[in-house]
């Protein structure tokens, strides 16, 4: 066993400029595609909800655009300060609020809701308010991106500790709402009024409040990068291969049928992604294996049509493929997946999959290992620390004990160190947050995400294929 320390790796900005660290990247140089004509200079921002609960956010998006001043606290560098949207800062990009733009739902309709017995029907009732709102705009205002304002009355009215349910508001809306081809973003009533966040806890839409500035970060990140625009990507040598990034997941189906379905999100550096469905698959429960498996055909089908994906999107296919499940690897899926690069001609490949360990390690002092810590095991598998001490914020910036990432090698001509360098590479491409401490790569988090989505889309349903319409 072997145990070392990676560095934090940077990203790239506007100009080519680096930076390991998110927001002070944007502050600094600006989002990676500022100089591109196709980088969005003003985002027609659609508004859905009550009265109430569109102006709330609109007002707190004007407060926000003149900038919002860092919190108070020992640790700047985690809690920086939102600059003002001047054109000169950040995203070079404004926000364009209008009335034609803005689809109110009645109090009375949310009310009504709370008559209804079953939370299911709740959750139905609620999205089809949202959907036909944001149907109306698909084809009168064609806006960039539709943000849902969250009613306050429908914190409680869709809380039942009674009942359970796999309906989830914020993935049936996604899947719902699909076919306007429309990105949308559903923002809470805590993000713009923090006294609200008691009311969320129960709901299954409660999230940490973090401070107003990080908010904001966040929030013009996620509209930004939903408006097609490119915040940031993986820093990238000239030397470096063209890689395509692969992750695959499964899913369990509504009715919690024995069948799942399989799912590849592909990414290049840049971060631009494409979504795939792939065939349903039988789990095959033993006492050695109980995860879910492609048949040897079904894995060759879903890289084979993930690599013509993504040469349809980028004119090439890559030089080397990177592919990452949430199971281990059997026989019949590298064989599948081995054919289909063979068919590709590529010849430069590594299989990998990850799960939460058990195992952890101890730092001598008050704090966990820092972020970037690898424990290289034997037999093709190593640890490493996607969360933990960052020497950047000066502190660990979490709430409980972290838990590395146990990484399996089914193939790889790379060292544990190259693998690991990638791996927190990839923990930095999520446009949900600009803290950049994330703990999964991007490939399993999205392929995640994609799954929470199409669970609720039919098996003959289009599905919209940019990333930004799942997360």
């Amino acid at each position: 066993m072997n145990i070392f320390s990676l560095e934090e790796p940077e990203l790239e900005f506007a100009g080519g400029q680096k930076h390991v660290d998110i927001r002070f990247g944007l502050s600094s140089y600006g989002p990676l595609d500022l100089l591109s004509d196709l980088a969005p200079k003003s985002i027609r921002l659609g508004l859905v909800g009550t009265s109430e609960s569109i102006d709330g956010f609109a007002k707190w998006v004007e407060r926000c655009a003149q900038g919002v001043p860092a919190k108070v606290s020992k640790q700047p560098h985690l809690f920086p300060a939102f600059p003002s949207m001047d054109g000169k800062t950040a995203f070079h990009c404004d926000l364009v609020m209008h009335p034609s733009l803005q689809r109110t739902i009645p109090r009375q309709k949310c009310l009504v809701l709370g008559g209804i017995g079953s939370i299911e029907q709740r959750i139905i009732q609620a999205v089809e308010l949202f959907a036909a709102e944001i149907a109306h705009l698909a084809e009168t205002a064609n806006p960039d991106v539709v943000a849902c304002a969250f009613p306050s009355e429908l914190v409680g009215i869709l809380d039942d500790p009674n009942q359970t349910t796999p309906f989830d508001f914020h993935d049936l809306l996604k899947a719902r709402v699909m076919e306007t081809r429309l990105p949308i973003q559903i923002v809470l009533p805590s993000l713009y009024d923090p006294s609200r966040a008691k009311m969320q806890r129960k709901t299954g839409l409660a999230r940490t409040l973090q401070d107003e500035a990080t908010r904001a970060w966040n929030i013009y990140t996620a509209l930004y990068y939903k408006a097609r625009g490119t915040p940031w990507r993986l820093r990238r040598d000239s030397c470096d291969l063209d890689t395509c990034y692969v992750g695959v997941s499964f899913y369990q189906s509504l009715d919690r049928a024995s069948l799942r379905t399989s799912i590849a999100q592909i990414f290049n550096e840049r971060g631009e992604g494409v979504v795939i469905r792939g065939a349903e698959v039988e789990v095959e429960v033993s006492k050695t294996d109980r995860q879910a498996h492609l048949e040897e055909a079904d894995a060759f089908s879903l890289l084979q049509e993930a690599l013509a994906r993504y040469k349809s999107e980028h004119k090439n296919l890559p030089a080397r493929l990177v592919l990452h499940k949430t199971s281990s690897y059997s026989e019949d899926e590298l064989s599948g997946f081995r054919q289909a690069l063979a068919e590709a001609d590529i010849e430069i490949y590594d299989f990998l999959n990850f799960r939460k360990s058990s195992l952890r390690l101890y730092r001598e002092g008050v704090y966990p290992p820092l972020r970037g810590t690898v424990l290289d095991l034997t037999d093709g598998e190593f640890l490493i620390y996607t969360k933990g001490s960052v020497p950047f914020f000066e502190t660990y910036p979490g709430m409980y004990v972290p838990r590395p990432l146990r990484a399996n090698v089914a193939h790889s001509e790379n060292t544990t160190r190259f693998l690991g360098n990638e791996v927190l590479a990839l923990t930095k491409l999520n446009w949900n947050s600009t803290q950049f401490d994330g703990a999964e790569p991007v490939t399993i988090q999205a392929a995640r995400d994609v799954g929470r989505v199409l669970r609720f889309c039919g098996p003959n349903d289009s599905i919209a294929a940019h990333y930004s319409f799942y997360m």
